[in-house]
């Protein structure tokens, strides 16, 4: 049976690039043993864009991680897309969720996953698919 394509935000994406991250050696240890579709956002790489800025070879980094790995990245600035994401940061806004785990839950719902390597374990244990159904988050701790 093929695995289930695999969800990734943003923190890990920043921790596997980052080997000083405090994070690093769990991120690798999930995303070096996966052999599966690997999915994110246009949302997710733009914010680990952002977050690796000021490392001078970490945008760099991302984008050939991105190309290395075959990294999936699903576009989410439709107007129906926005208007969905927007739905559900409302409907979470106390955990409180952020455009990029709106995103993620509605790419989860179109390609039928919701297993994904996140750093926001409060929030996506919280977070459920449209059909109710929680997230497996990795890594386990």
């Amino acid at each position: 049976m093929a695995l289930k394509p695999l969800l990734i935000d943003t923190g890990p994406l920043v921790a596997y690039l980052d080997n000083a991250d405090k994070e690093h050696k769990k991120v690798a240890a999930v995303l070096d043993d996966f052999t599966g579709t690997l999915c994110t956002t246009s949302a997710v790489i733009t914010e680990s864009m952002h977050l690796l800025k000021d490392d001078r070879n970490g945008p760099r980094r991302l984008a050939e991680f991105v190309q290395a790995v075959g990294l999936h990245i699903f576009e989410c600035t439709q107007v129906q897309q926005l208007l969905s994401a927007v739905s559900l940061m409302e409907k979470y806004f106390d955990t409180p969720m952020d455009f990029a785990d709106a995103t993620l839950i509605l790419l989860g719902d179109e390609i039928g996953t919701n297993r994904i390597v996140t750093l926001d374990r409060r929030g996506f244990v919280t977070f459920r698919t449209r059909k109710g159904k929680s997230f497996e988050t990795l890594p386990n701790r």
